[in-house]
């Protein structure tokens, strides 16, 4: 069927790190805290659109490398493995930061509490360590707008704790493409200490040519309870991917006649690929100090290095402003968030209200370099760009929760102030002085009501307002190759509602669903994209519309299903002019109802599971269904829609003090040949990003508890 999923699926025991609370007679309910920052509350009650993928979900016959392989079960999130280590994931909740070429936009992201994503908007996920982690939780909707710049939805990873006493853990996957895993584990609760510890090495020869990738990380976690009334949580994590290769996009003429795996010329000519080293830590402090107040703050710093090699072409090089086509980066950030917690009961119903101050600061050293030496390529040559960029953020929040026997209401309000500042030091003949600073602020109030119809019912309605400043690759070029910084380009403001039903109909199924739009104005797109400079324009209004359904359930015994079905709409409200191949003045219009690129119309994800618990085993199909993809926002071409079957089969066997556990797992059954992922707007034309053929994957794991 063409735009339904149907299936069904497993749901592995939930795992110890993930809070859960039962009903009367009823199926589990996760306990989430990222609708409504620093308050802890059952997601069935929440009034918004937020999901919990367990550290067993993650886990399960899984690669634990990429978080598109858990996010795939979340209603409203496209996430696509681009196959290109390189330039990581595209992500994308409700349409909100489909527009990235790399990196993740318009989302924020946290791990263990800390920012992943920057004051600009920013974000990364290579630090993301999935095979340690307790849960995921994903937030959609207005609830987003109370984490500030950029949240048209949150992404929330958790390491689990360690469980009481000391254990041990060795694992490997391996599979097609040179596919390699490692990870070592040692976690544990000793008196006052929780700690989890793991190390983890990847590496891949790639799907595509020149496509090879290593990644080394070091994921840490230790609580310590220092009184019945404080605990204080440390958080430290490294990661080094040294010469990732960068195959690029292919064009519709080379994807359809050199095939899938093939690279364009100009990657290998160039030796596309990036380098990043990044060293964090951070810590938490939560302090009790009555029975009604509560106080947390959240103190977090850290370095990122970036290296990357570009294709520009040489021409494009020696024009006086090119930056080159090497991209160096060195950026320092910090950051605090202090929270007052008030916990108490008014007007008949518990009440809990937050209040909190957020601050942090991102100074970046950039530097450009020619991507040549005389007729070599692919090597750093004479320096093109130099600046001192830095942009800080200060937000103040505020937060209410009013719990009742039939109804609960929440409301927040947020004020974001981002400042911008560049210092241009490279000064030279047709490159003047470019430095320049801007300063946006916003106000971002959401309202959420939850009508409690019965114990297995609820009905929810929530509203808010966003707002989305351009990161600084955005602001990096004016239009009509005019010198400095595009500090003219403003911050792009959206307005949310969204309707929902959460229901528990019979005992162990569950159905969410939800009706959401989001208007935006001033919506931030490509106006050119040509010899390595990509500029943006704002161009009035978007609407972003559609539904959300997710289904789970038990049934005869051993049998479970899962599934999730989105439709977006994502479309331009108003036409708009912009630039096709050089060109000193837009020359193009876009007309009003375009889509915008890179969003699907339809996505859905669907498991039917078995398992026999006496001999540890589970067994699933999985079904993963992708519409097509429009590659610009002319429209002119588009990624066909796929849907792709994977198989999945685990084993646990539990001898004395030993737990193992074997799985394999086959992807893509039917051996399909497909488009994974689309570079939006690409200036070459090199849109498409080519998925692999039928893969598997084997892996084994290992855990002693002393």
């Amino acid at each position: 069927m063409k735009h339904t999923v149907i299936a069904a699926a497993a749901l592995a025991a939930l795992g110890a790190a993930a809070q859960t609370e039962a009903p009367s007679g009823g199926t589990l309910r996760p306990i989430v805290v990222t609708p409504t920052p620093g308050v802890a509350q059952q997601a069935f009650d929440t009034p918004a659109s937020v999901d919990v993928v367990t550290g067993e979900q993650i886990r399960n016959a899984q690669l634990q490398v990429n978080l598109s392989e858990p996010l795939a079960r979340v209603p409203g999130v496209v996430a696509l493995n681009r196959q290109n280590y390189a330039q990581d994931l595209q992500i994308s909740i409700r349409g909100y930061g489909a527009r990235s070429t790399f990196g993740v936009r318009g989302l924020r992201l946290y791990a263990d509490g800390i920012p992943a994503t920057a004051p600009d908007g920013q974000g990364q996920i290579s630090h993301f360590d999935l095979s340690s982690a307790g849960r995921l939780e994903v937030l959609r909707g207005p609830f987003s707008s109370l984490y500030g710049n950029s949240s048209g939805g949150v992404i929330s990873l958790f390491t689990a704790d360690g469980l009481p006493g000391v254990q041990a853990e060795a694992g490997t996957a391996f599979g097609r493409y040179g596919t390699d895993r490692e990870n070592l584990r040692f976690a544990g609760e000793v008196g006052a200490w929780n700690w989890n510890l793991d190390a983890v090495h990847f590496q891949t020869d790639g799907f595509r040519e020149h496509s090879a990738a290593k990644r080394n990380l070091v994921n840490g976690k230790a609580r310590l309870q220092a009184t019945p009334d404080t605990r204080v949580t440390f958080v430290v994590n490294a990661v080094d991917m040294p010469d990732v290769q960068d195959p690029l996009g292919l064009t519709r003429q080379q994807y359809e006649t050199q095939g899938p795996r093939s690279v364009d010329p100009a990657a290998i000519a160039f030796n596309t690929r990036k380098s990043v080293d990044q060293q964090q830590a951070g810590a938490i402090v939560e302090h009790r100090i009555n029975e009604v107040h509560s106080v947390k703050l959240t103190g977090w710093g850290g370095q990122r290095g970036t290296e990357q090699f570009q294709a520009i072409p040489l021409g494009a090089q020696a024009a006086p402003r090119s930056a080159g086509g090497v991209i160096d980066l060195q950026r320092d950030y910090r950051g605090l968030d202090g929270q007052w917690i008030a916990r108490t009961r008014a007007w008949g119903g518990g009440l809990t209200f937050t209040a909190g101050l957020y601050a942090d600061d991102l100074q970046e050293h950039r530097k450009g370099f020619n991507n040549f030496i005389g007729t070599t390529l692919g090597v750093k040559g004479a320096l093109r760009r130099d600046e001192d960029n830095r942009v800080r953020s200060f937000d103040q929040y505020a937060q209410g929760v009013w719990q009742g026997e039939r109804f609960s209401f929440t409301a927040g309000v947020r004020h974001s102030e981002v400042k911008f500042e560049s210092r241009d030091n490279f000064i030279a003949p047709g490159n003047g002085d470019d430095s320049g600073s801007a300063k946006h602020s916003a106000t971002t109030p959401v309202l959420g009501a939850v009508w409690h119809a019965s114990d297995a019912l609820n009905v929810y309605a929530s509203l808010g307002r966003g707002f989305e400043t351009p990161t600084f690759n955005e602001l990096a070029y004016r239009p009509n190759n005019a010198p400095g910084l595009n500090f003219g380009l403003k911050p792009a403001t959206s307005k949310q509602w969204e309707i929902g039903v959460k229901a528990e109909p019979v005992t162990d199924w569950r159905i969410n669903a939800a009706l959401f739009e989001a208007r935006t104005k001033d919506e931030i797109a490509v106006l050119s994209n040509t010899g390595g400079r990509s500029v943006f324009q704002n161009v009035g209004d978007t609407r972003r519309r559609g539904a959300e359904v997710a289904l789970e359930g038990r049934w005869a015994g051993a049998w479970s299903t899962y599934a999730a079905l989105t439709y977006l709409d994502a479309t331009y409200r108003n036409s708009f002019l912009t630039c096709i191949g050089v060109c000193t003045a837009p020359n193009t219009t876009v007309p009003a109802g375009n889509r915008i690129p890179g969003v699907p119309r339809v996505t859905g994800y669907a498991e039917v599971a078995w398992r026999h618990k006496p001999w540890g085993l589970e067994t699933a199909l999985e079904l993963r269904h992708i519409g097509d993809l429009p590659v610009n926002d002319l429209n002119t071409d588009f990624a066909s829609a796929s849907t792709v079957f994977n198989f999945r089969i685990s084993a646990t066997q539990v001898v004395n003090r030993w737990t193992f556990r074997e799985f394999l797992r086959l992807d893509n059954l039917a051996d399909k040949n497909y488009v994974g992922s689309v570079i939006v707007n690409e200036g070459n034309q090199r849109y498409f990003e080519p998925a692999p053929g039928r893969t598997w994957l084997v892996g084994v794991n290992a855990l002693y508890a002393f």
